[in-house]
């Protein structure tokens, strides 16, 4: 009885530590999707922007390539995924 009475008092101590301690996401910048994509496909950008499909947020990139092509590119804006 003793031993639950320790785990109530415990037990929201150890979820804040979880929540601390688990790494986050990390948030990639519409910029920074931009320069990322310029460095990887030489071209010009004609549009960029942000979108969402359902819970994820992808960054959209429209580039006209050095050969006339326009090519479109998405981020997720999460940098631990790759979609192109």
């Amino acid at each position: 009885m003793q031993s639950q009475a320790y785990l109530r008092r415990c037990f929201p101590v150890l979820i804040a530590l979880a929540a601390i301690s688990a790494p986050a996401a990390a948030q990639l910048s519409l910029e920074d999707a931009v320069e990322q994509v310029q460095q990887e496909i030489q071209g010009r950008v004609l549009k960029a922007e942000e979108v969402t499909i359902g819970k994820k947020k992808l960054y959209r990139i429209k580039l006209l390539t050095r050969d006339g092509r326009v090519q479109v590119v998405k981020i997720p804006a999460d940098e631990n995924k790759e979609s192109r």
